[in-house]
């Protein structure tokens, strides 16, 4: 137990002092939360409508870059959404990572397309462009204007590139790619609010962009997410199909497709009105236990800290470490002993070939996704340590 022993230490050393159990990622509630929540109850405005929904998404859009934002209920409606609004229909394949959280492929499955799984590479945990470009010129043929699998005659719509633990993906090179495949990009930045690629805050490069304000993010409105794009028609799209497609009209219930009920209610926007006042002190806070961990992480033979891409600025949403491969073995003792120990940590996600509803999925080799699964290990991350 060595290793879990070491790792143990090294945790402890750079998150200090701690009496209680020590969760994965809290919630902190430090500025207006209570403010502006009260007054939500205290007008009775509650619902959908009402003016911190308005100034929520207002924020958000100022804060990333993004010319519109649109609130909703939770990241996976917002990414179910934008897929809807750049074509993604029933019958279609959508590139999806092997490794991401399920909500990424649930989406996709929501709308009756089928999920493709693609690799992800070591030095971003996100979609590998330049395999991705090779395997879809191997694998692929254009039809005019679209992509379609030759092995299931499906069209290949979209690719969704999600940034891993807040870590932008190479979103230039990506964009190369969906360029000469004629693929629509919808990002998954539910884990990455305060990351930027370049200096551009991620979420810029696709058509739209899907971001997640649940419990456990690094500011959160309880549950919550968000639709960010820069195209205008499209948001008014978003707008209206998450208001069940209604008209609008005095006092006429007139729906002119299949909406959705998605909108983010007002006393939840309220709370990320609050939190995002906080933002910029968060993410230093996380800034600063991400150097800690590398410090001290890295001293220990066979561990490395899981740092940013060159090309990025990463939130820091969850830390994480990864094992060499002669010391993967271990992964299974070492996230034993941390909880046993009060130190809540977890593996990456299974990947996604590897569940029962997706195993039949078309997909490439998606080796360096599982080599990852099998070695990482996300550690404490909450703000406040």
């Amino acid at each position: 137990m060595m290793i879990a022993s070491e790792i143990e230490t090294a945790i402890r050393a750079a998150i200090g002092p701690q009496e209680d159990f020590v969760a994965l990622h809290e919630p902190t509630f430090q500025g207006n939360e209570w403010e502006y929540v009260k007054e939500c109850i205290d007008t009775g405005w509650v619902s959908p409508v009402g003016s911190y929904v308005d100034q929520f998404e207002e924020k958000i859009a100022e804060y990333t870059g993004a010319e519109r934002a649109v609130a909703v209920n939770n990241g996976t409606a917002a990414l179910k959404v934008g897929l809807r609004l750049v074509g993604v229909e029933e019958g279609d394949e959508v590139l999806v990572p092997a490794l991401t959280f399920v909500a990424t492929a649930n989406a996709v499955s929501y709308l009756g397309a089928t999920p493709h799984f693609v690799d992800s590479e070591r030095r971003t945990l996100g979609v590998d462009p330049d395999r991705l470009d090779t395997y879809l010129d191997r694998t692929t043929e254009m039809r005019g204007e679209a992509c379609y699998n030759r092995e299931t005659g499906r069209r290949i719509r979209a690719v969704v590139p999600m940034h891993t633990f807040g870590h932008p993906v190479d979103l230039d090179r990506l964009a190369d790619v969906c360029d000469r495949y004629k693929l629509e990009m919808v990002e998954d930045a539910a884990e990455s609010l305060g990351s930027t690629y370049k200096g551009n805050h991620t979420g810029n490069w696709g058509r739209c962009a899907a971001l997640s304000f649940n419990g456990n993010k690094t500011i959160t409105t309880g549950g919550g997410g968000a639709i960010i794009t820069n195209d205008p028609a499209l948001a008014d799209r978003a707008r209206h199909l998450t208001k069940v497609a209604k008209k609008d009209h005095p006092w006429e219930y007139n729906h002119d497709t299949v909406g959705y009920n998605y909108r983010l209610p007002n006393i939840n926007a309220a709370l990320g009105c609050a939190q995002l006042e906080q933002l910029p002190l968060y993410l230093e806070n996380k800034r600063r236990l991400a150097e800690r961990y590398s410090e001290e992480v890295d001293r220990i033979d066979g561990v490395t800290f899981v740092d940013e891409p060159e090309f990025g600025r990463s939130n820091y949403w969850l830390n994480a470490i990864m094992l060499s491969a002669e010391k993967a073995h271990r992964r299974d003792d070492v996230l034993a002993q941390l909880n046993d120990h009060d130190l809540m940590s977890r593996p990456a996600w299974k990947p996604m070939h590897w569940l029962p509803m997706y195993e039949d999925c078309p997909r490439m080799d998606v080796s360096v996704a599982e080599a990852v699964y099998e070695r990482l290990l996300n550690i404490p991350s909450s703000v406040f340590l």
